[in-house]
């Protein structure tokens, strides 16, 4: 790639041209010869009431699997405020990243697994902060994953009674440790307590051994300190501090209180990415620290070269980084030695050069930049944001979802930073109050250290326009080269999120859907046909009922949950088409 790529240069309809970005993609005029890929009518940027769904007029949807949803026939019906035992059997809240696993057939009976991600404590307990243990553990339980047992029954999909795969996971759940950072001090505690939990699920991932993997965010909300505590440089850094906490629990529950000594490196054990197998209810879930300690936004995985696997990742938070982690072997000889592909490799930190080029910059103590500064790789993967600062990777505005197009392109949402002052080539707003999309290709089948990139969005460009769009948060990019995003943050003049869809030959953006007032659209999967989409409302109304009541009919009373969407084009073709 030669010379430096200018953001607003070669433009094709409202994005970004692909012509010319990379050596070895098709050439642009037999790109543009081929039938478009988005041919539903787009719904009006103005058309959104912020109380009930709109979509596309060639789409359907069905609501499914709310919060509260009991997961067998046995499980209490929903009632608000739950309790913590009738959580334990329910949907939790929160609804984000999900992956669909169809059993054989014709992929119309499976187990879906979904994060849940948030919820606020006047949505989950009507209460500003836990008055009680039991507040603390229905708050806990309510938040996590669930996999659940799903079919189509006649067009209707339903959850399967009394299945033997469906089960909650939360916050209390045990879990076990692998790779470099199992047995370390930085995640022993005196109390001897063992690892349990996992909160904050945010984005996905699944491997090609049929695991899902769910990745921890926001993980500092859950902390706070009952009495005096001084945080660390490396503590501060992952934004944990004295005082309460968003969620409070630390009064009713130790492990989370920053000030108790015997549970001084609890903080340490969350902020991983967890494995999980849907098909195997005995399996305990498992960190998997090599991939790194931040606030993981998704973990997407492709097969390189040689079979290797790699694993692409963001860490949302403003000024953070982009990383990508690649075992050391092929996949399959590992598992055959009895060994994750997912505890063995590198890490690798992204930096972004003016010029249109950038490079991996590994996270280990053979980087001469970092051998001085920890004391093992342990030490490194525990306080990676540290580690990547010192590599020299360029801090980026929030990056979120992770997405591989089927051309080896990856593609990355940088959903916002009001805080950045000064720009950079790959983040070129300042303040950046509506976010980008940025793409790049790796050298070597995904195993270079070495990538090329450009802007596919800014964001700016068409944040007036009849395709406004802001805030990019969700993405998949579909085997076609279509570009599903979704948002989570503030539209032109106050209008819901929103899926929109893109060509990524065209450059073609088009609305499919816009959510309820006070949501965020997220979560991707299919069906294997493509012909069913689950995608997400999330916090729709941010819990409040007076501004809306969905999926329930509004009456100002009832408190909204959280849901999936099961959306079908009315025709039975491709979703996003």
């Amino acid at each position: 790639m030669a010379g430096s790529i200018n953001r607003r240069a070669v433009l094709t309809g409202t994005l970004i041209s692909a012509i010319g970005y990379l050596a070895g993609c098709a050439s642009g005029s037999s790109q543009q010869a081929r039938r478009p890929l988005v041919g539903f009518t787009p719904v009006p940027r103005t058309a959104a009431d912020g109380r009930s769904i709109v979509i596309a007029d060639e789409y359907e949807y069905q609501t499914f699997i709310p919060w509260g949803e009991p997961l067998s026939a046995a499980a209490p019906a929903w009632s608000w405020p739950p309790s913590a035992e009738a959580q334990l059997q329910q949907v939790g809240i929160g609804h984000d990243g999900m992956a669909y696993f169809p059993f054989a057939g014709d992929g119309r009976h499976g187990l879906l697994v979904i994060n849940h991600e948030y919820g606020n404590n006047w949505h989950v307990l009507g209460t500003a902060m836990p008055a009680t243990r039991e507040q603390v553990l229905a708050s806990q339980h309510a938040h996590g994953v669930s996999v659940i047992e799903i079919r189509e029954t006649h067009g209707v999909w339903e959850v399967v009674p009394d299945s033997t795969f469906s089960r909650r996971i939360h916050a209390n759940t045990g879990m076990i440790m692998s790779g470099p950072v199992t047995g370390h001090a930085l995640v022993t505690n005196s109390a001897n307590n063992p690892i349990s939990g996992t909160l904050n699920n945010c984005a996905n991932g699944r491997t090609p051994w049929n695991t899902y993997l769910t990745c921890e965010e926001n993980f500092n909300f859950y902390f706070g300190s009952s009495s005096a505590f001084h945080p660390s440089e490396q503590q501060q850094r992952y934004d944990l501090h004295a005082g309460g906490s968003f969620y409070g629990w630390y009064q009713f529950d130790p492990r989370f209180d920053l000030a108790d000594p015997e549970f001084a490196n609890e903080a340490n054990r969350f902020g991983w990415v967890v494995e999980i197998d849907p098909a195997d209810p005995a399996a305990t879930p498992v960190k998997r620290t090599a991939l790194g300690r931040l606030k993981h936004e998704g973990a997407e995985v492709v097969e390189g070269r040689d079979g290797h696997i790699v694993v692409y990742m963001g860490d949302d938070q403003r000024f953070e980084f982009i990383y990508k982690f690649v075992s050391a072997d092929n996949w399959r000889r590992m598992h055959d030695a009895g060994i994750s592909p997912l505890d063995e490799g590198t890490l690798y930190a992204a930096r972004f050069n003016d010029d249109g080029a950038g490079e991996w910059l590994p996270l280990s103590l053979g980087n001469p930049a970092l051998a001085e500064a920890f004391s093992d790789q342990a030490d490194i993967l525990v306080h990676a944001r540290l580690a990547a600062t010192l590599a020299g990777a360029t801090p980026m505005d929030r990056p979120e979802w992770i997405s591989v197009g089927p051309d080896g392109d990856v593609y990355c949402t940088l959903t916002n930073n009001t805080r950045r002052e000064q720009t950079d080539a790959a983040n070129p707003m300042a303040p950046n109050p509506n976010g980008h999309i940025i793409r790049w290709r790796d050298e070597d089948d995904h195993l270079g250290i070495r990538f090329t990139w450009d802007h596919f969005l800014i964001c700016d460009d068409v944040y007036k326009t009849e395709d406004s769009l802001g805030s990019p948060d969700g993405l998949w990019a579909d085997p076609d080269g279509r570009l599903l995003i979704c948002t989570d943050g503030d539209q032109y003049e106050g209008k819901p999120d929103q899926l929109m869809v893109a060509d990524t030959r065209t450059g073609t953006l088009a609305r499919l859907l816009v959510g309820v007032a006070g949501c965020e659209i997220t979560g991707l999967t299919t069906t294997p046909d493509r012909r069913t989409l689950f995608v997400n409302v999330q916090h729709p109304g941010n819990g409040n009922p007076q501004i809306t009541s969905f999926p329930a009919a509004d009456d100002g009373k009832t408190v909204p949950r959280d849901c999936t969407l099961v959306v079908r084009r009315k025709d039975g073709g491709v979703v996003g088409s």
